[in-house]
């Protein structure tokens, strides 16, 4: 073994150690919220409190050559080959992400792989597989406790759609820009038409949610009678939007909470004042920091010549902890670029390092894991330049979340009022202990461009679930010297012999 393939070990195990303390921490840390998310577990979820994984079937994972014609991997304006079969072989890397509603765009029959240009409102595209495909998808991702959702849209169809090449359906145009046909969404018989082929898709197969899209020229009543009929078929049903509307959605949308949350994070030291804006709607908030209609949040923050991997860790880190829905672009994980569409739909890179998407997932096992986290009272400490603090609290836990995304270090110190007496904060991703000081207060620290989450526990001393998981990480470690010190030396002693 030569000095770059220990080396290379040695840097593989380094890595390991590191997940494997992490994880062996995140475990113990949790022990005492154990009952209470148990106890979460068998209630509904309600969409405040999920997590959406937004992704493009044909941009994912190829898992069947069969549908692979016409595919062309090199031209990002063709269709590369992701399928059905892909997601559902992937399954297990998004579920341990921590995501529990995968939206996976517009499936129907469509000239373009992004289903921007929609052919019909029943057929399923042939490149993404079959019906019993998707449904076998959509079984397979409930059984793990996470739902499918799918995109619907009333507008925007391909010349080619099957109405618009029906003679009888004439009147159904109003117009045809930018190689689109645009629907009359006052016509009752296009409402009655977009009604009844929404529900029936709903009705036909057992997916978690529906994303209307392209609604801006539908009325409000028209929406609400298309959400009420979507609502009809199954109680559970989630019904959202991706532009900004006042019908009954499920959860509220902003145009502008990309903007806000992309500028506050794609450099250190940013005006944040506008951090709680899209908290003032009355309805769980979806909140992002790109979209898949927009240039890609690697792309903002490298053109503040800073390093993608740690904005995206600051942006995630918030959106996780903040009392909104989270929804994440597919390939933020791995800090996915690109300026505008096909660029920014990159066929997925699974071959790329884990250190982000391992962060992803200890985030979001916090959050999965804590009601109050999800759930619990909200209340900010500090908000100013970059700097946030705040608290989310119920009667059976609470936490603190900072998260410095200035260029210094910063420090909060807090009262016994706010926390109570005898407590200490554990901190869970960089393990820091936090105890009342000589001045009475608790003083939270934290290094630039850094979040950490603390849970506020009972101070009892020495933490013995933490001593036993870190003194278990210290023996595979030990373990692992000695067993590459006796290879070495049996390596050398087979050298010897054969000289």
């Amino acid at each position: 073994m030569d000095w770059f393939e220990r080396e290379g070990i040695k840097v593989k195990f380094k890595k390991w150690i590191s997940a494997t303390a992490a994880s062996l921490l995140l475990a113990t840390s949790l022990l005492g919220t154990t009952a209470v998310a148990h106890a979460d577990e068998v209630q509904a979820r309600t969409i405040a409190q999920e997590s959406i994984y937004d992704l493009l079937v044909d941009r994912f994972f190829n898992g069947s050559g069969t549908n692979d014609f016409d595919t062309n991997t090199q031209d990002p304006s063709k269709f590369a080959g992701g399928d059905f079969t892909g997601l559902q072989d992937k399954l297990k890397f998004i579920g341990e992400m921590g995501y529990t509603i995968v939206s996976i765009g517009t499936i129907f029959s469509t000239d373009v792989y992004d289903g921007s240009m929609p052919t019909s409102y029943t057929t399923i595209e042939e490149h993404f597989g079959t019906a019993e495909e998707f449904q076998s998808v959509i079984e397979a991702y409930k059984a793990n406790n996470m739902s499918i959702m799918v995109d619907f849209p009333l507008n925007n169809v391909s010349p080619n759609h099957e109405w618009a090449k029906d003679a009888a359906k004439q009147d159904w145009i109003a117009t045809t820009n930018n190689g689109q046909v645009q629907w009359d969404l006052t016509n009752k018989d296009v409402q009655n038409a977009l009604i009844e082929t929404a529900t029936e898709f709903a009705s036909t197969y057992n997916i978690g949610g529906i994303r209307l899209t392209n609604i801006a020229d539908a009325d409000t009543a028209f929406i609400n009678a298309l959400i009420d009929a979507l609502k009809g078929t199954k109680d559970s049903l989630y019904v959202i939007a991706n532009e900004e509307s006042d019908a009954d959605f499920d959860a509220s949308f902003s145009p502008v909470t990309a903007d806000i949350y992309r500028n506050i994070f794609k450099n250190v030291d940013m005006d944040s004042s506008k951090l709680m804006e899209p908290f003032s709607s009355d309805k769980p908030t979806q909140i992002m920091i790109d979209s898949l209609q927009t240039h890609r949040f690697t792309f903002d923050s490298a053109s503040e010549n800073m390093f993608p991997p740690t904005r995206l860790k600051m942006a995630l880190g918030a959106l996780f902890m903040l009392p909104g829905i989270p929804v994440v672009q597919y390939g933020s994980e791995i800090a996915m670029n690109g300026e505008a569409k096909p660029d920014t739909h990159q066929f997925y890179n699974f071959k790329t390092d884990e250190e982000l998407i391992d962060y992803v997932k200890n985030v979001q096992s916090l959050r999965n894991k804590s009601a109050t986290i999800r759930n619990g009272d909200f209340e900010v400490i500090t908000n100013e330049n970059g700097l946030l603090v705040f608290t989310r609290t119920s009667d059976e836990e609470q936490w603190v979340i900072m998260i410095n995304n200035t260029g210094k270090t910063q420090r909060v110190d807090f009262t016994p009022a706010q926390l109570g007496e005898g407590k200490m904060l554990n901190g869970i991703l960089h393990q820091e202990k936090v105890r009342i000081n000589d001045k009475d207060v608790y003083p939270v620290i934290l290094d630039r461009e850094m979040v950490e989450i603390y849970q506020v526990r009972e101070d009892k001393g020495l933490n013995l679930p933490y001593m036993i998981a870190l003194g278990l990480v210290w023996l595979l470690f030990i373990g692992f010297v000695v067993v590459i010190i006796k290879r070495g030396k049996t390596r050398r002693q087979e050298q010897d012999a054969i000289k």
